[in-house]
């Protein structure tokens, strides 16, 4: 079972093509699968640039971090900016320029993966923010996987890394999806009526709008 958000998704979706029987379940976040895009190219050799040669400067961290995160928790006029951004920030300080330069390179040159979704035989669960800049790659993501096998969760107010902004919309979706292979939270100390228990949900969880969420249901089967 494999988690992974944005370039780590686009890795995890390969190691599942080549390796089809050692993966059971792809759950990516604002992953990428095709060529980038004129604007994106354009935009990491801009950011390549600048590391290679001033480093970890201002404008490099503001241009990642407008890749990851969305404007609300990002901060302004209006609002503060949010822990997660300040931390992440001091987290791009420590890292070393030419490493993030590197990266940039690599995910500058990735191929397109189109072609090889249809091979996917194991369930897959993505989730994008709405104001994530690669939110029309999801859905292109979405379009070529097998649709019995595969489902979207579209997070409201988000940027790329749903797993740091919002990471309570991620849970029920999740735990669904963990249930298509017989997983779910169990506990003797638990109320038959206890929303943890899988014999007793909560009818509002079925409500995306309640979570922040534009939810499209996961399909799962159980093969034969």
């Amino acid at each position: 079972m494999c988690m992974g958000v944005s370039a780590g998704a686009y890795i995890l979706t390969l190691f599942a093509m080549k390796y089809r029987q050692r993966v059971l379940g792809l759950i990516l976040v604002s992953p990428l699968c095709k060529e980038p895009s004129w604007t994106e190219w354009l935009c990491n050799k801009v950011m390549s640039n600048l590391l290679y040669f001033c480093g970890m400067c201002g404008v490099a961290k503001e241009m990642l971090l407008k890749r990851y995160y969305s404007k609300d928790i990002r901060g302004g006029t209006q609002f503060p900016e949010a822990d997660i951004v300040k931390a992440c920030r001091r987290s791009l300080d420590e890292r070393q320029s030419m490493n993030v330069w590197r990266f940039l390179e690599a995910i500058n040159g990735r191929p397109d993966l189109s072609e090889g979704l249809r091979k996917l035989n194991c369930r897959s669960l993505i989730f994008v923010g709405d104001m994530s800049p690669f939110h029309s790659e999801a859905l292109h993501i979405t379009s070529k996987l097998d649709r019995r096998f595969s489902a979207l969760v579209e997070v409201q107010a988000c940027g790329s890394i749903v797993t740091e902004e919002q990471p309570h919309a991620m849970l029920t979706p999740i735990e669904y999806f963990l249930m298509g292979y017989g997983l779910y939270r169990q506990s003797k100390s638990l109320s038959p009526r206890s929303p943890l228990s899988p014999s007793w949900i909560s009818p509002e969880l079925f409500s995306p709008e309640s979570m922040g969420l534009k939810l499209k249901p996961i399909k799962t089967r159980i093969p034969t």
